[in-house]
């Protein structure tokens, strides 16, 4: 059995001024926002925002000056995401792109698509998707039937992708499609390919979700062609890929901040009550937030440092979807509408309805747990 891999992390205080200086930001930028529309948060779709984060150097942070970004330590960017975050920035547009997609195409993409497509992801003004559910296979992406077949100076892909965050705006998706036919190992003979969603071939509708929103959908590929320099890394290694590429989609403060607002405004409105039970409630609460941070922070390190933490980002990513649930139900369960008023009653509802997808996104809870049974060598 495998033992956890999970550290204490010191945020330095030196992260202090670029947390000021984010508060400030979002203060000025979000003070329009109702409660509501801040819960959203990486799903709220706002492009102006994102060219203005762009502009302030909060996209690919990290990434070569080369390539449109800043050279910043990574944890900068940790803190940039986490007061983003806890502000309920609209940070949709982009985030995909500077979450994972953009350090996947860093890291193994050709020289042609790091300077086509990073610079623009680093000024927030190119969105991404990722293709990886398909009709059938759900989150078993090793059973995915979506093929590329060689052809002269690339590849043509069909097949289809579902559930798919971003499909009606992201201008490219990063698809995860069979090269190979699967032998006995159905890990093998996958390959992630660079698709232009404007390209011929290419046909995409959204989902409405219970809010009557549209954050996901489907996309089919008909005979779409997709030339070499678009192939990320070598053709068949996409599973070893993928997997770096969750490990970063797993762990991050997303995965334990999407229902943030609603505790904070809660914490905020009940200032100063002598109500023993709610005073529990709240602490109960904030310990769990303040344990999966400091999970997810060192989820984050042993990232940053070229570590695989597939066991580790597993369980955030769990243990956080479980609490970002848990939020709405303990507030729906405690405290009466005529206690919240409209604002935080409106807030309350709009995450009930949304947080059943919480456990579902990045990999449902019984992959999840599949996952930290094996890497645990439970199984």
């Amino acid at each position: 059995m495998r033992d956890f891999q999970l550290c204490p992390i010191e945020v330095p205080d030196s992260a202090d001024a670029l947390r000021k200086e984010v508060r400030e930001f979002c203060d000025r930028e979000l003070r329009d926002y109702s409660p509501a529309d801040k819960a959203k948060g990486w799903f709220g779709f706002d492009p102006e925002f994102s060219r203005k984060l762009g502009k302030q150097g909060w996209i690919g942070m990290t990434w070569p000056a080369d390539y449109g970004g800043h050279e910043r330590p990574p944890l900068d960017r940790y803190v940039v995401i986490e007061e983003l975050l806890t502000a309920g920035a609209p940070v949709g547009a982009h985030w995909l792109a500077d979450r994972q997609s953009g350090p996947l195409i860093l890291q193994f993409g050709s020289e042609a698509a790091k300077t086509t497509f990073l610079p623009p992801i680093a000024a927030g003004e190119t969105y991404f998707c990722v293709g990886m559910s398909e009709p059938g296979a759900g989150s078993d992406l090793a059973s995915i039937r979506s093929r590329a077949e060689r052809s002269d100076g690339g590849w043509v892909v069909n097949g289809s992708k579902l559930w798919t965050t971003g499909i009606a705006d992201a201008h490219h998706m990063i698809a995860l499609v069979r090269t190979n036919p699967a032998g006995d190992d159905r890990h093998a003979g996958l390959s992630q390919l660079i698709i232009d969603m404007s390209a011929p071939g290419v046909n995409r509708s959204t989902i409405v979700d219970m809010q009557g929103e549209r954050h996901f959908g489907e996309v089919h590929f008909e005979n779409v062609f997709v030339p070499d320099d678009m192939v990320i890394g070598e053709p068949g290694n996409g599973w070893a890929q993928v997997g770096a590429e969750l490990a970063l989609e797993r762990s991050g403060p997303e995965r334990y901040l999407s229902s943030y607002r609603l505790f904070e405004e809660i914490v905020l409105a009940q200032r100063g009550s002598a109500d023993r039970s709610l005073t529990q409630i709240i602490g109960k609460l904030a310990a769990r937030i303040w344990t999966l941070r400091q999970m997810s922070l060192s989820v984050f390190d042993t990232v940053s440092g070229g570590g695989y933490p597939a066991l580790e980002a597993a369980i955030v990513k769990d243990m956080g979807s479980t609490l970002e649930q848990d939020i709405p139900m303990t507030v729906q369960a405690n405290l009466a509408t005529e206690e919240l008023g409209p604002e935080l009653t409106s807030l309350m509802k709009y995450l009930l309805h949304f947080s059943p997808i919480y456990s579902l996104r990045g990999g449902t809870r019984e992959i999840m747990r599949g996952i930290i049974a094996r890497e645990a060598g439970l199984r």
